[in-house]
C-alpha cells in the first residue's frame, strides 16, 4: 500500500469510525468512557506525584543539600506490637537541652535548631480557629528555613531563653483572625495563654511543610513552659559548616550524642540520625504505592474500554458485511480491510484518550488551585496515557479487524 492509499485509508477509518459512534452511541459512549476513565487515573495521579516531587525536593533544597535531622524516633515501616522485642525505639531516651548544647558547641556544625510540633486552639477577640498548626523552634530557626518575616521580626535567642510569649502567625492565621488589620502589636491567646504577634510569616506552601493551613510560631521554651508541648516529639535540624562534609559532620554528632548518653561500644544507638536521602527513600516507599494504585485503576478503564471496542467493531463488521464484499470484489486485499478496521478501533480510543486527557487536566488545575500540592503534567504521561490507547485500539480491535479481513467476498455479498 502506498502512502498515500495509506494515508486516504486512515482518514476514511476515521471518518467511518466517526459514523459508527453516531450510529451507536451508547456503545461508543461506554468504550470512549472506558479509555477516559483510565487516561484519567494516570494524568491527574501523575500529575499529583509530579507536583509533590518538585515540592518535597524543594522543600529540601531550602534546608540545604547537606542538612540532616536528629530525632528520638527512626523512620521505618517495622511491625511494632507494643513489646520491647519489636518496638525498641519505643525506650529511647528524649533529646534534652544539655545534648542540644554540645551539639551546637561542635565545630563542625553550622546550625543546630530545634523543632516541636503542637496544635491546639488560637484567638483573638471573637475569632477562633480550633486546631491550627503550632510550631515551636529555638531562635535560629531561619537559618534552616526558606521563609519570609514581613512586617515584624523573629524572635530573639534571649526571648527563647525567658520563655517570652511571642508569636508569629503566617499569611493564613493572620487573614482569619485580624482580617484587613495589622497583626503587629496584637495579642492573641493561643492554648489559653496569651501572646504578642511580633510577625508576620511567609512561605510558599508544601507538601512536607503542611500546606496553607494557618500556623504559628513561637519559641520552643515558651511552648515547653506555658503550652506544655510534649518534648517526647522534639526533632533537631543540623546543617554542617561549608566545606564540612555531611558523613564526617553526622559521625562527630554520632560520637557526641554516644558519650553524652553513655553508650559502650557494640550497643545500638537510641536516638535516630535521618538524611535526606533516607527520607527520600521513605517518600518513595509510600508514594510507589500510588503507582500501584494508578495501574490497577487504569487497567480496570483499559479492559473496559477495550471490552467495548471488540463489542462495538463486531458489530460494526456485522452491519458492513456487504459492503467488505464489495470492496473485497472490487480489489482491496485483507491487509488494506484490517487497516481499515485498526484505524476505526484506534480512533475509538483516541477520542477516549482525549476525553481523558482534558478531565485530566481539570483535575489537575483543580488540585493545584484547592490543595498545597503544586500539581502539574508531565510530559510522560501524555505519551503514556497516549500510547495505551493506541495499544488499546490495536489489541482489542485486531479481532473484530481480523473477522472482517477474512471474510470470504462471494459470501459477504450473499449477507443479507
Amino acid at each position: 500500500m502506498s502512502f498515500s492509499s495509506r494515508l486516504y485509508s486512515i482518514f476514511e477509518g476515521v471518518t467511518i469510525a466517526l459514523d459508527a459512534l453516531r450510529a451507536n452511541r451508547v456503545r461508543a459512549a461506554l468504550t470512549i468512557l472506558g479509555v477516559a476513565v483510565g487516561v484519567f487515573v494516570v494524568v491527574i495521579i501523575s500529575g499529583a506525584i509530579h507536583g509533590i516531587n518538585a515540592s518535597v525536593a524543594k522543600d529540601f533544597e531550602k534546608a540545604g543539600p547537606s542538612t540532616f535531622f536528629v530525632s528520638r524516633f527512626p523512620i521505618n515501616f517495622e511491625a511494632c506490637d507494643g513489646t520491647d522485642d519489636t518496638c525498641k525505639w519505643r525506650s529511647n531516651p528524649r533529646i534534652n537541652n544539655q545534648e542540644i548544647q554540645t551539639l551546637t558547641e561542635l565545630p563542625a556544625l553550622a546550625t543546630v535548631t530545634a523543632r516541636l510540633n503542637d496544635q491546639g486552639p488560637v484567638s483573638y477577640h471573637q475569632h477562633t480557629i480550633p486546631s491550627p498548626n503550632i510550631t515551636a523552634y529555638t531562635a535560629n530557626w531561619t537559618d534552616v528555613d526558606g521563609g519570609d518575616i514581613d512586617p515584624g521580626r523573629t524572635f530573639t535567642a534571649n526571648e527563647n531563653a525567658a520563655g517570652d510569649r511571642v508569636a508569629l502567625v503566617n499569611d493564613e492565621m493572620a487573614k482569619d483572625l485580624f482580617g484587613d488589620e495589622n497583626p503587629l502589636g496584637k495579642q492573641i491567646s493561643i492554648k489559653g495563654e496569651p501572646f504578642q504577634v511580633i510577625g508576620v510569616y511567609h512561605y510558599i506552601a508544601s507538601f512536607i511543610s503542611g500546606g496553607n493551613g494557618a500556623k504559628a510560631i513561637v519559641p520552643i521554651e515558651t511552648a515547653r513552659r506555658h503550652l506544655h508541648s510534649d518534648p517526647r516529639w522534639l526533632q533537631l535540624t543540623i546543617k554542617p559548616r561549608a566545606g564540612v562534609d555531611r558523613d564526617d559532620a553526622i559521625d562527630e554528632v554520632t560520637a557526641a550524642l554516644r558519650v553524652s548518653r553513655g553508650l559502650k561500644p557494640g550497643l545500638d544507638n537510641n536516638f535516630a540520625i535521618i538524611t535526606q536521602d533516607k527520607l527520600f527513600e521513605t517518600y518513595n516507599k509510600i508514594f510507589g504505592m500510588f503507582f500501584i494504585v494508578m495501574i490497577a485503576l487504569s487497567a480496570v478503564g483499559t479492559i473496559v474500554g477495550g471490552v467495548g471496542v471488540v463489542a462495538i467493531m463486531m458489530i460494526s463488521v456485522t452491519e458492513r458485511t456487504r459492503e467488505i464484499g464489495v470492496r473485497k470484489a472490487l480489489g482491496a486485499t485483507r491487509r488494506t480491510i484490517l487497516w481499515q478496521f485498526l484505524v476505526e478501533a484506534v480512533t475509538l480510543t483516541g477520542i477516549g484518550a482525549f476525553v481523558g486527557l482534558f478531565v485530566g487536566w481539570l483535575g489537575t488545575l483543580g488540585l493545584r488551585a484547592l490543595t498545597p500540592i503544586a500539581a502539574s503534567i508531565p510530559v510522560w504521561s501524555i505519551g503514556m496515557a497516549v500510547g495505551a490507547s493506541v495499544v488499546t485500539g490495536i489489541v482489542f480491535g485486531m479481532l473484530p479487524a481480523l473477522r472482517a479481513s477474512r471474510l470470504d467476498p462471494v459470501e459477504a455479498l450473499r449477507y443479507e
